[in-house]
């Protein structure tokens, strides 16, 4: 028996592609969602039906603050000072062993709080 895969292609409807644009998180599931119980947007547009494009211009629409994926680095916890006689003790690779972290890291971190 011999199958028209375009026919069968074209039966498939929902699959792939982007999702249509009239599927709409409302701003109560929004907010539930994503500032109570703190989903992330790809979560909430996967629950939803939705792409993720929408979900972040329902978020702007609906003036809700995004959260940021920014972390601050361990480092600020560390007084400057504290780090500068860390490097004169140890040297620079003998306290980045010692935190954890990459040389390179550390170097970029004291240039940055030292600053011009």
């Amino acid at each position: 028996m011999f199958v028209d895969p375009n026919k069968q292609i074209a039966g498939r409807k929902g699959k792939g592609g982007r999702p249509p644009y009239k599927i709409r998180p409302l701003e109560d599931d929004l907010r539930r969602l994503y500032e109570a119980e703190g989903r992330s947007v790809r979560d909430i547009a996967n629950l939803l039906g939705c792409s993720k494009d929408i979900v972040f211009r329902c978020l702007r629409e609906y003036k809700i603050t995004p959260r940021t994926n920014a972390r601050r680095s361990f480092l600020r916890q560390h007084d400057i000072a504290d780090l500068e006689a860390g490097v004169r003790e140890k040297g620079i690779r003998g306290l980045a062993k010692e935190l954890g972290i990459d040389e390179s890291t550390l170097r970029h971190h004291l240039k940055v709080r030292k600053g011009p």
